[in-house]
């Protein structure tokens, strides 16, 4: 009789934490733990509110899209898009994970950036670049694509405005120079792949001091 009860209670803690055996863990927990194979918490180099380090050059993920942040993930896990940081991290996560922690981030509002630094003498040419383009060489505005304050545009257009400078200038280069390639229709290298370097620096220098909520 008490075998039976027994193997009744453990039949019976088997069922109950059968639909929690294997789950991945929350969007949260990723962002803030990690996955406990190889993926560390997304926060340690991207903010404890997803707001990105600009002295570090790492990006903020609030409040981008969740499919251009799942699109980002795949891209680095299949190092079609290529960072020696990112692709272990990117690598070591399941699709459920990439999902989760994707839609952990879109969910948290766009960061308040204000750099409070200028423009200095690339002001011009950088609000140039980004509000009207760049049409001698086939550039659109970035905020056409980007939306009117570089807010980001789903599912595949980001918010600029805001990013760390070295990071945008790194991937306008990396675009420029076919580095980067994980683009709709190859949109970003044509857009880019005319413009100089100083072209380049001027609209990240432009971007880096703007706010994406609010109007430039």
């Amino acid at each position: 009789m008490k075998k039976r009860a027994g193997i009744y209670l453990i039949f019976a803690i088997l069922t109950y934490a059968a639909p929690t055996l294997g789950a991945p863990p929350s969007g949260k927990t990723l962002a803030q733990q990690g996955n406990g194979k190889g993926a560390p918490g997304c926060v340690s180099c991207h903010g404890d509110k997803g707001q990105g380090n600009p002295a570090a050059g790492y990006p903020y993920l609030a409040g981008q899209p969740e499919s251009y942040l799942l699109g980002q993930l795949n891209a680095f896990a299949d190092q079609t898009r290529t960072s020696p940081v990112m692709q272990p991290f990117a690598s070591a996560l399941s699709v459920e994970e990439m999902q989760a922690v994707s839609a952990y981030f879109a969910g948290l509002p766009l960061p308040d950036t204000d750099s409070g630094k200028s423009a200095g003498d690339t002001a011009d040419a950088g609000r140039r670049l980004a509000t009207q383009g760049k049409w001698s060489v086939g550039m659109p505005a970035c905020f056409q694509c980007h939306g009117d304050r570089g807010q980001g545009v789903a599912p595949h257009f980001p918010a600029i405005s805001g990013q760390p400078e070295d990071y945008l200038r790194n991937q306008l280069e990396h675009w420029r120079k076919g580095a980067r390639s994980n683009d709709p229709i190859g949109l970003m290298q044509a857009v880019v792949g005319h413009l100089e370097e100083a072209d380049i620096a001027a609209v990240s220098r432009y971007l880096s001091t703007l706010s994406p909520t609010k109007a430039p």
